[in-house]
């Protein structure tokens, strides 16, 4: 287990990582600016929306350094502790984005909470497919959905489901069968070496 921790860099690479979103979502909760629209008008983005990219790099990070010598023995359940890791760093910063959100009475840094568990799977699911896109997904989500995710100024397509207002029940169902779906799919390719190219 102390191999797995120093080798996941939990205390110099994750635990930092949630300390800096939880100070970025407390000090931008409800501050945006107004990137200019592909497909129409000026969108409003709130700078909160760019935090779960904290969280989402720090993971893929920790999952990459992998010791394939020690990890491959039957007898360490390396597979169950990513994916505790990758659950118990998600809810945490949920958790700190939620604490924002009733203390500061925004409901955007609910959204970054919403939002961490969404792109969180994305990353999953995406590096299951191909290693490398896991730390491209989530980035490449955020700032499409950005520039091309509003019907005009207030509305977001269906699709963009990190602009989505707070209280909106079905996005937040989505997000977490999209995380939890990550998980899945971790719990599953974990054992498997990478291909390189």
């Amino acid at each position: 287990m102390i191999w797995w921790c120093k080798g996941r860099r939990l205390l110099s690479v994750v635990l930092p990582g949630l300390a800096a979103f939880a100070l970025l979502a407390a000090l931008a909760h409800d501050e945006a600016v107004s990137l200019p629209g592909l497909l129409g008008s000026g969108n409003l983005v709130f700078l909160v929306h760019l935090t779960p990219l904290l969280v989402t790099g720090v993971l893929t990070h920790s999952l990459a350094q992998r010791l394939p010598e020690a990890e491959d023995l039957a007898m360490r359940p390396v597979r169950r502790y990513d994916v505790l890791l990758v659950l118990l760093t998600a809810v945490a910063a949920a958790g700190a984005a939620g604490v924002v959100g009733a203390v500061a009475h925004s409901s955007t840094a609910y959204e970054a909470g919403r939002n961490t568990l969404f792109l969180t799977g994305l990353m999953l699911l995406a590096g299951a497919v191909y290693p490398r896109a896991a730390s491209v997904a989530p980035v490449a989500w955020v700032f499409t959905a950005a520039l091309v995710g509003y019907q005009d100024h207030h509305r977001p397509w269906p699709w963009a489901v990190t602009l989505h207002r707070a209280g909106y029940l079905p996005t937040l169902a989505l997000c977490v069968a999209v995380f939890l779906g990550g998980l899945v799919v971790l719990y599953r390719t974990r054992g498997h070496r990478p291909p390189t190219d």
